[in-house]
C-alpha cells in the first residue's frame, strides 16, 4: 500500500471521527448533568437525518431551512424524552434510568421505521458531489463540511459552557448538584436542557453524515455505540477528551478497514471498548488493593 493510500485512509478516519466526536459530546453533556449514560443518543443522530429527509421530500424546503428545522425538532424530542421518560423516574437508580434510555432507543427506532420505512434514504450533499484532488488524495466536499461543522460545534459548545450564564449553570450541576440546589438553580430544568442540547448535537451529527452514508431507521444503533466508545476513551467528564476520543476511534477504524479488512470495521469499536473496560477494571482493582 502506497503512502497516498494511507493518507486517504486518514482523511476518511478524520471524517468518521468527527461524527463520533459530536455523538460523544452528547453523551458527556447528559452524563455530566444527570449522571445517566443515554443510550438513546444514537437515535437522536438517526432522527436528524430522517427528519431532514422528510422535510426535503414533503415540503421541498431549501436545504439550509430543512437542516435548521430538523435540529429544532430533534431538540424538542430530547426535551420530551426527559420530561416523559426520565423525570418521572428520577428517584430510581442510575441502572434503572439507563435501562429506560435503552427502552426509549427501541421506541424511537420503531416509530421511525413505521413513519419512514426500513429502506435507506438519501439526503443531498450540501455543496455538490465532486471531489477535491490534493496531492494524490481525493477529498469529498461533504467531508470538509463534516470536519468544519464539527469544529464549529465544538467551539460553540466551549464558549456556551464557559461564558454563558446557562452554560455555567450546566457546568455547576456537573461539579456539585447539592451546592447548585442551594444556589437556587433548578436541577430538573438543567436536566431537560441537557437532553435538548444533547439531542440537537446528535441531530447535527446525523445531518452532516447522511449525504455520505444515506440514512435509515436503524442508523443510530452502531453510531450510538461508537459515540459511547469515543466518550469512554476520553472520559465522560471532559468534552474535549471525548471529542479527541472520537477522532482517534475514527482514524483507528479507517486504518483497520484499509490495512486489514473492511469486515473488521465495526468490530474495531467493540475491541477498543473491551480494552478500555479491562484497563479501567484493572485500575479499580489496584486502587481497592492499595486501600
Amino acid at each position: 500500500m502506497e503512502f497516498r493510500d494511507i493518507v486517504q485512509l486518514l482523511v476518511s478516519g478524520v471524517t468518521l471521527g468527527s461524527i463520533y466526536a459530536i455523538i460523544a459530546l452528547g453523551f458527556t453533556i447528559i452524563y455530566s448533568v444527570t449522571g445517566i449514560i443515554n443510550f438513546a443518543q444514537g437515535e437522536f443522530v438517526m432522527l436528524g437525518g430522517m427528519v431532514t429527509f422528510f422535510l426535503l421530500r414533503a415540503f421541498a424546503l431549501p436545504i439550509w431551512a430543512a437542516l435548521v428545522l430538523a435540529v429544532i425538532v430533534v431538540a424538542l424530542v430530547g426535551f420530551l424524552v426527559e420530561r416523559t421518560a426520565i423525570r418521572p423516574a428520577r428517584q430510581a437508580s442510575v441502572i434503572s434510568l439507563i435501562i429506560i434510555t435503552i427502552g426509549v432507543s427501541i421506541f424511537l427506532r420503531g416509530i421511525a421505521g413505521q413513519l419512514w420505512g426500513r429502506d435507506a434514504v438519501p439526503v443531498p450533499p450540501f455543496s455538490g458531489t465532486e471531489s477535491i484532488p490534493f496531492q494524490g488524495v481525493y477529498i469529498f466536499t461533504q467531508s470538509l463540511w463534516v470536519v468544519g461543522v464539527t469544529l464549529v460545534v465544538m467551539l460553540a459548545l466551549h464558549f456556551f459552557l464557559s461564558y454563558s450564564v446557562l452554560g455555567k449553570a450546566l457546568r455547576a450541576c456537573a461539579v456539585n448538584k447539592r451546592a447548585v440546589s442551594l444556589m437556587g438553580i433548578d436541577e430538573r430544568k438543567m436536566a431537560a436542557i441537557s437532553f435538548s442540547l444533547s439531542a440537537a448535537l446528535g441531530a447535527v451529527g446525523g445531518i452532516i453524515i447522511a449525504p455520505l452514508t444515506m440514512t435509515s431507521y436503524d442508523l443510530g444503533v452502531m453510531l450510538g455505540l461508537k459515540g459511547f466508545v469515543a466518550a469512554s476513551l476520553g472520559g465522560f467528564s471532559s468534552q474535549l477528551l471525548a471529542a479527541a476520543g472520537g477522532i482517534g476511534l475514527g482514524i483507528l477504524e479507517a486504518l483497520s478497514a484499509g490495512l486489514i479488512s473492511s469486515a473488521y470495521k465495526d468490530a474495531t469499536a467493540l475491541v477498543v471498548l473491551l480494552v478500555v473496560l479491562f484497563i479501567r477494571a484493572g485500575r479499580l482493582a489496584e486502587s481497592e488493593r492499595s486501600a
